[in-house]
């Protein structure tokens, strides 16, 4: 069966079949509109079209097409099998990678309608966003990415069949379980070419061993206090206080070998690949869905797609952009989908037809008439916080019925804090944004000391805002694994900044390694 249409006709398909060629079509045609018309900038893509199976197995692997072995992506491919073949789970049309080609997986089970949707939004949207985003820029080396996986693959496979599956494993479990806390969250210097590292293993050793010596030299003799001199010697040579606990663990426990640094490291160098995604989820979504609405809406106007497979469209579209009220039985929060696009959907419209409030709220792009220029400018230039801080409009906060609501546990009432007016706009747009400010929502937990001159315990301090403390099961397992890591006991105080201790916990080590 043919699924090219009359080559008399615009269309680029007719129903619901395709094959590779009209691919190639649909992806060309996309682009002569998010290129030439948009003037997006993506990398260029490979498309590879992939099974349910495989789609799930992505799934269990944080979407990566190659990852380490480790029991908790079985675990996690066995649920999401389960719900599938159930029926209470669906699979995403598409997985994009940032990476250079851009990878985008697209599922074989699609429409043609489908596929030239997923690539719209993907190939062309998500590109975009990850070669022009700033925060992307600064973490992440698209370049390299694939063979570093590559490599962390091949380097682990290697520790177990030299040290064993059970050993790898702990230093795995432990390193995922402070993999949150493994990140640079403010730049010190552009995220390291990927495609050196294997070369550079061999020189990160030596480096440690030396970093070692030093650092046990200027542990004090005897029983003496140190003194304060030697005291800020041996901070500065730890680079205390560190809120990086991998890197930490990474380059100074003291009785981690060679092999179980380099997992802590491949651990670490991949998470801080996937931290630019947390703090762009509304930009990134918000992008791709904004730019696979207009190219399909363009594809129908240039009779490129007939008017069933633009209803197709719309169907799947409004499902994606959907925001269940506060009062729904779906509502899981905001959907930063359908916050991302209206935000730019709502950035169109200032910049083309601009109201008196808009002129008011963000005179620096109502009415300059280039949307496009201006949406590129911002998905270059912001993250989530910064974006909705400076772009969420009264409109859409009017569109979405957002207020404030102060829960003041101590209160038998709740309290409507900010309503719809001047005051109130500012406030929600400030509580919204500081919603998505992650140096905000994830604990700030830093290493501030260790006793080298005793019995070289580890002292953490969680900075306790709003009164918020951490739960304390979880807080015990997670330090049970920077104690296994560390070698020694360690100390965790949760304390305020008015310096009252609300909460500590202790952990002493296992035996860890052979």
């Amino acid at each position: 069966m043919s699924v090219i249409a009359d080559p008399k006709s615009k269309l680029l398909y007719q129903g619901p079949d395709w094959d590779f060629e009209l691919i190639k079509r649909v992806h060309e045609a996309c682009g002569e509109i998010g290129i030439e018309e948009m003037g997006l900038d993506p990398y260029p893509n490979q498309i590879e079209v992939i099974t349910t199976e495989q789609m799930l197995d992505a799934y269990a692997s944080t979407g990566m097409p190659l990852f380490y072995r480790h029991w908790s992506f079985g675990k996690e491919f066995a649920r999401n099998e389960a719900l599938y073949r159930k029926g209470y789970q669906g699979l995403a049309y598409e997985i994009v990678i940032n990476s250079n080609p851009c990878l985008v997986y697209i599922m074989e089970e699609n429409s043609a309608t489908m596929q030239t949707l997923v690539i719209a939004h993907a190939g062309y949207g998500h590109s975009h966003f990850f070669k022009n985003n700033y925060v992307f820029k600064q973490w992440t080396d698209a370049n390299g990415i694939l063979d570093y996986l590559e490599f962390a693959r091949g380097f682990i496979a290697k520790c177990e069949d030299r040290y064993g599956q059970e050993e790898v494993e702990r230093v795995l479990d432990a390193a995922h379980a402070l993999q949150s806390h493994g990140v640079h969250r403010f730049p010190r210097k552009r995220m390291a070419d990927l495609r050196s590292e294997e070369r550079r293993e061999e020189e990160r050793r030596k480096h440690g061993e030396q970093l070692f010596n030093d650092l046990w030299r200027t542990v004090p003799q005897g029983k003496r206090k140190p003194s304060k001199d030697e005291d800020a010697k041996r901070k500065a040579l730890l680079g205390l206080p560190e809120e990086n606990l991998l890197y930490f663990l990474e380059k100074t426990a003291p009785r981690l070998r060679p092999w179980q640094r380099e997992i802590l490291r491949i651990v670490r160098l991949i998470n801080q690949y996937f931290y630019p995604q947390r703090q762009t989820k509304v930009m990134n979504e918000g992008c791709a869905t904004f730019v696979h609405h207009r190219i399909m809406n363009r594809l129908h106007e240039k009779g490129q797609i007939d008017d069933g497979a633009f209803l197709e469209f719309i169907h799947s579209h409004t499902s994606v952009v959907m925001q269940p009220g506060f009062d729904d039985r779906r509502y899981s929060g905001i959907n930063p989908y359908a916050l991302g696009f209206a935000m730019c959907c709502d950035i169109e419209r200032i910049c083309t037809k601009p109201t008196d409030e808009d002129r008011e709220w963000m005179p620096d792009i109502a009415g300059n008439g280039d949307p496009y220029g201006t949406l590129r400018d911002v998905w270059a230039n912001y993250r989530d916080e910064s974006f909705i801080s400076q772009f969420l409009s009264p409109r859409v906060m009017r569109d979405f019925g957002l207020f404030r609501i102060v829960d003041d546990e101590t209160e038998d009432e709740m309290e409507v804090a900010a309503i719809h007016d001047e005051r109130g706009y500012r406030n929600i747009r400030r509580a919204l944004s500081k919603h998505y400010d992650i140096a905000y929502r994830d604990p700030d937990i830093q290493i501030m000391d260790v006793d080298l001159a005793g019995d070289r315990k580890l002292i953490l301090q969680h900075r306790v805002m709003d009164g918020i403390t951490l739960v304390e099961g979880d807080a015990e397992k997670v330090l049970q694994h920077v104690a296994d890591l560390w070698g020694y006991d360690v100390k965790l105080i949760e304390q305020d900044d008015n310096g009252t201790v609300h909460a500590e916990h202790t952990a002493s080590p296992r035996r860890m390694f052979a």
